[in-house]
């Protein structure tokens, strides 16, 4: 799996650019990127194909530092919290295999994280301080209409999502 990481972020984490990626399944990349919420750094992680959005809020330096093992830890507890049964979810990270920081993936899904940051921002208020999973912002986002790199159309992320873990 490839985590596109956005210029910001790597300038977050005093990392050097990672190389480009190779996946042409946009199914295994996620593009991922550091938000204020709340005055709290937070991972924004938008899915390329199908712009699914979860956010983990107000991440430890030991979490950042971990980011892949943080991130998927993450979308366990995002496709769990929505529904996808745990062998469907185990079937998914088999095929994408290890986790791989790449360059973000192409201006069309960087235009689309954007579009989920500012979903994000306006449902700030879903936010709970008390928590690093945001389940309920997560949701807001994600039954939003809106298009995304991997579909025509509008439609869900949420719908898009199932439709890309269903091979």
């Amino acid at each position: 799996m490839e985590l596109g990481l956005t210029i910001p972020l790597e300038r977050f984490l005093k990392c050097s650019a990672p190389p480009y990626g190779l996946e042409s399944d946009r199914r295994f990349c996620w593009d991922l990127h550091c938000i204020d919420l709340r005055g709290r750094k937070s991972l924004l992680s938008v899915h390329c194909h199908s712009r699914y959005t979860f956010v983990l809020f107000d991440l430890t330096a030991a979490e950042w530092v971990d980011l892949p093992n943080t991130f998927l830890d993450g979308l366990r507890q995002s496709l769990t919290a929505i529904g996808v049964e745990k062998a469907n979810i185990d079937h998914y990270l088999l095929c994408t295999g290890n986790c791989t920081l790449t360059k973000t993936h192409g201006r069309r899904e960087v235009a689309f994280l954007n579009r989920a940051w500012e979903d994000v921002l306006r449902l700030e208020y879903a936010v709970d301080p008390d928590a690093k999973e945001q389940p309920f912002l997560d949701y807001g986002v994600n039954t939003k209409s809106c298009r995304c790199a991997g579909f025509e159309g509008i439609d869900t992320a949420l719908e898009r999502i199932n439709l890309s873990l269903s091979f």
